[in-house]
């Protein structure tokens, strides 16, 4: 899969306190799989750090040293190998590399929308270096993992090698009807945003609700979430924050509807000359306070223009962003930072598509509920979801993408 999405934000007002506007190449990325006998190879190349080095606009967002901008990620977003295998009703992966941590709930990239929740560094622990071993019987999966805790500092900064194994993560899931599914994790993260370590820790927990069920003309999506993070330092609490998000969509002959409301507690950290940025690594273990943000989004996409592997999809955004001070509040006041505690967001942009993109973004092996089905850009057929629910263990690799089906994303 080879994908692009111009388009253009207006976000009024934002951090310089004035509205701005803005266009963007974004999430130009390159996908693919590969499989031979029980071994699997995924990779996901992202070009942001080339078209997005000022970060997007997304009033509310933060996260590796960018404050209400979508920071851009790493150039290697996935590079995994593993293996899987079945054995008396019992289906095994093992897999290696940097991705996605097993926690939390999928990429928001795999979503219906194109602007990112804020709680993305609540919700995923994506770019680490980490081994994954998943089981699956039946409906029940579970899967464990060790890590890096570092975040990225930049698209092209590698991890710290040296941290391998100082985090771990846990995810359970129950698949308990065609198209539904429950999980539950908890991650431990050691020193995320102070490279050399020494810096707050986090303990993560998240409880993920989600309905995917297509067929050859509708499709319909459902996703709750609960996440939390403590941050800490020698085991004591210093910041709680929490996030709650509901999101929904349906699709007919081609046309996406789609709503997403969310409220979410961000540390508020000082900023840089530069009102977008934070120092990173942070200046000191503390922040100014905790402020929550509410905001509402509406999402409508037209039917794509489809041609053999090719698709083109118009789409437009509108949120609604409102922030308060959250517990404790501490020293920020929204009034002095943006001249206002509600603002608007507006993005319209085509996205571009060769291929489709991975089933699963996040779950690997066994771990994926569609894994050796055919797949249809980021959902499931009935037949698909079926099969899912079913007690046979599944391991031949999937398809990329079934070009025909006008409601996949």
């Amino acid at each position: 899969m080879v994908q692009t999405i111009p388009m253009v934000t207006r976000a009024d007002p934002t951090a310089t306190r004035n509205a701005l506007n803005e266009g963007y190449l974004t999430q130009p990325l390159f996908m693919g799989h590969g499989s031979r006998g029980p071994g699997r190879g995924i990779v996901t190349f992202n070009l942001e750090g080339w078209t997005l080095q000022r970060g997007e606009l997304s009033t509310g967002a933060f996260g590796e040293g960018y404050v209400d901008r979508r920071h851009p990620h790493s150039y290697v977003h996935e590079l995994l190998a593993g293996i899987e295998g079945a054995r008396s009703g019992v289906s095994a992966s093992f897999f290696v590399g940097r991705g996605f941590v097993p926690f939390g709930s999928d990429d928001p990239m795999a979503r219906p929308f194109e602007k990112y929740p804020v709680n993305h560094h609540l919700a995923q622990v994506l770019e680490r270096i980490v081994a994954i071993g998943a089981v699956r019987r039946g409906p029940v999966i579970l899967e464990l993992s060790t890590f890096n805790g570092d975040e990225p500092v930049s698209p092209s900064t590698e991890p710290a090698w040296s941290r391998f194994g100082d985090s771990w993560s846990a995810r359970l899931t129950a698949l308990p009807f065609r198209g539904g599914e429950l999980s539950a994790s908890v991650a431990d993260v050691a020193s995320p945003e102070v490279r050399h370590g020494g810096g707050l820790d986090q303990w993560k927990r998240s409880v993920v609700a989600r309905f995917d069920r297509m067929t050859s003309n509708t499709w319909r999506y459902a996703l709750a979430e609960w996440a939390h993070t403590d941050e800490r330092i020698q085991g004591q609490t210093v910041t709680s924050l929490t996030s709650l998000l509901a999101e929904g969509a349906y699709c007919r002959a081609g046309a996406v509807v789609g709503a997403r409301i969310e409220q979410t507690d961000r540390p508020e950290e000082e900023q840089t000359l530069d009102p977008f940025r934070t120092p990173r690594p942070p200046i000191d273990l503390s922040n100014l306070g905790i402020s929550r943000w509410t905001t509402a989004t509406f999402m409508i996409s037209a039917p794509p223009l489809m041609y053999r592997a090719f698709s083109g999809r118009a789409f437009i955004e509108v949120a609604r962003v409102s922030v308060a001070p959250g517990d404790p509040p501490g020293l920020f006041n929204a009034e002095l930072r943006y001249g206002s505690s509600h603002m608007w967001m507006l993005s319209t942009g085509v996205r571009l598509r060769v291929g489709s993109m991975h089933g699963r973004m996040g779950r690997y092996g066994v771990a994926n509920p569609a894994d050796s089905l055919p797949s249809s850009g980021t959902h499931m057929h009935d037949m698909e979801s079926h099969q899912m629910a079913s007690s046979q263990p599944m391991t031949s690799p999937p398809r990329l993408f079934t070009p025909g089906n006008r409601c996949s994303l």
